[in-house]
């Protein structure tokens, strides 16, 4: 197909960034991505996934430098505790655990390892906070 009027289709469509009902009522992104009835592939679910796992690893490196904690001191298992739990919970809120972070700074593990499981977070996570406990304590 000539790509002047896939061009057409998507000016017709409109890109939209972020979820909106269509004028049939179905929740739609992009260009007219019905994710209602036709979702996301495996592929497209895995390309998101590598995108926002990335930047969760950069968000855990600039948190981390605002803690004055150098990452590259991290063993792998700890900075990807801190990465997983930026993606589950964010910047915002994972900046909270100000007590997490201060005893990461001081080489603390244990420490710093009780302080995650003393919050709201675990216990809305339940084994996977008990999962990365045990490899933040190491």
């Amino acid at each position: 197909m000539n790509s002047k009027y896939k061009q057409m289709t998507k000016d017709f469509e409109g890109l939209r960034l972020k979820p909106y009902k269509c004028t049939a009522g179905k929740l739609t992104i992009g260009y007219g991505r019905n994710l209602e009835d036709v979702g996301i592939t495996n592929t497209e679910a895995d390309m998101l996934f590598e995108r926002d796992f990335a930047v969760a690893e950069s968000e855990v490196i600039r948190l981390c430098k605002e803690y004055g904690i150098d990452t590259n001191n991290l063993i792998e298992q700890r900075f990807y505790v801190l990465t997983d739990m930026m993606f589950n919970l964010g910047y915002t809120r994972l900046s909270q655990f100000k007590k997490l972070f201060q005893a990461l700074k001081n080489g603390l593990y244990e420490d710093a390892a009780r302080e995650m499981m003393d919050s709201l977070w675990a216990k809305q996570v339940g084994n996977r906070a008990v999962t990365l406990y045990n490899l933040m304590k190491g």
